[in-house]
């Protein structure tokens, strides 16, 4: 990838803090249901507690100081955050423009780098859940080492597939922005089963694959940040956590009915569509059931 210099400045850096403890007023969205979660680890989702939430739609007040500092050793250069702080300048870029379009102003997420565990408004967060994303708190939580990780047991390695990962999440707070995960939330609330609940929520997801995209799409557009092989990378990405791909890792078997991600074709099929489309209007996984 070719990102340029500009960095967020709403990196919350908390690495080394241990900070835990807690109780958020929210639930975090994407959980993988029966699947055991060590090993799929689901780092590709909003915490599922996030669209089955109280829906008050309240940030709690954080006990972490916001303000950005730089980790790493004493004089050394933190690439890791470094880049995360790029990638997400970049989303930023590309979406404060998208929600021009529409005479809305985006308010950008703030994203948690953390080791291990910390607190989040959707309470404790673990590394052994994976990145995820907060609607409470509007945060997107991420251990770098422990993502690397997932990366190499999955693989869905190179940088633009770690890119592909917090654009997906900061997908799920421009639909939490757009009223989307409230509207999911409701309809969960009226699903007459699990496995309708279910497919709600891989609508969600997919989505988020199809934001991720377009993300990419404007920004290569934009600013030409691709370099070859970058697409593959997100589409293997994609693919590698795909629920039949992650089933069948981790109990042999495939169950569609309990997918809540959507399957490897699926999450490649949208993450492409918004990169070829480049528009919101592409990213419709909902149709047919407002």
């Amino acid at each position: 990838m070719r990102l340029g210099d500009r960095e967020s400045r709403n990196i919350e850096d908390r690495r080394g803090m241990g900070r835990m403890g807690g109780r958020g007023g929210g639930i975090a969205v994407g959980g993988l249901g029966g699947v055991a979660i060590v090993l799929i680890c689901l780092f590709l989702g909003v915490d599922p507690s996030m669209i089955l939430g109280d829906g008050s739609g309240e940030a709690p007040q954080t006990q972490q100081s916001q303000q950005t500092r730089q980790a790493g050793t004493p004089g050394g250069e933190d690439s890791g955050r470094r880049f995360v702080a790029q990638v997400l300048g970049d989303t930023e870029q590309v979406w404060n423009a998208e929600f021009q379009k529409l005479g809305r102003q985006y308010q950008e997420p703030a994203l948690v780098l953390y080791t291990g565990a910390t607190s989040s408004g959707c309470g404790a967060a673990q590394s052994q859940v994976g990145p995820f994303y907060c609607p409470s708190d509007q945060r997107v939580y991420i251990d770098l080492d422990f993502m690397a990780q997932l990366q190499q047991r999955l693989g869905a390695t190179g940088d633009f597939a770690a890119a592909y990962i917090i654009a997906h999440e900061v997908g799920h707070h421009v639909q939490n922005q757009l009223g989307i995960l409230d509207l999911t939330r409701r309809l969960q609330q009226q699903a007459q089963d699990q496995a309708q609940a279910n497919g709600i929520q891989v609508r969600v997801e997919l989505q988020a694959d199809c934001l991720a995209g377009l993300w990419a799409r404007q920004a290569q557009e934009a600013r030409s940040i691709l370099e070859r092989g970058d697409i593959e990378e997100g589409l293997n990405a994609a693919a590698a956590v795909g629920d039949d791909r992650l089933q069948r890792r981790s109990q042999g078997q495939v169950q569609p009915e309990s997918f809540t991600h959507g399957s490897s074709a699926e999450r490649m099929r949208w993450f492409r569509t918004g990169l070829e489309r480049g528009e919101l209007a592409a990213c419709d996984t909902f149709a047919g059931l407002r």
